[in-house]
């Protein structure tokens, strides 16, 4: 039997790209989806991995210290959208 956090995060997987203002300035976000990880690039200097939590928020385990708006844009065009 498969565990469920495999089954219901991966519906989504894939890649993702949309623009956002990060910085003050319209920038180009690239999102590759496995599991329950986000893999998020920003104008190919800016690099974070998001974790997904069983109650659908985002944490960042690592790279560039994302603002909580940032994850919150990138959560409603990756999980919401």
């Amino acid at each position: 039997m498969k565990d469920q956090n495999d089954t219901i995060p991966a519906a989504k997987d894939g890649k993702y790209e949309f623009l956002i203002n990060y910085s003050e300035r319209e920038l180009t976000c690239k999102v590759e989806k496995e599991q329950n990880k986000l893999h998020v690039f920003i104008d190919n200097n800016i690099n974070a991995e998001l974790e997904i939590q069983p109650d659908g928020s985002l944490t960042q385990a690592s790279g560039n210290a994302l603002p909580d708006s940032t994850i919150e844009f990138i959560k409603k065009h990756v999980l919401e959208g």
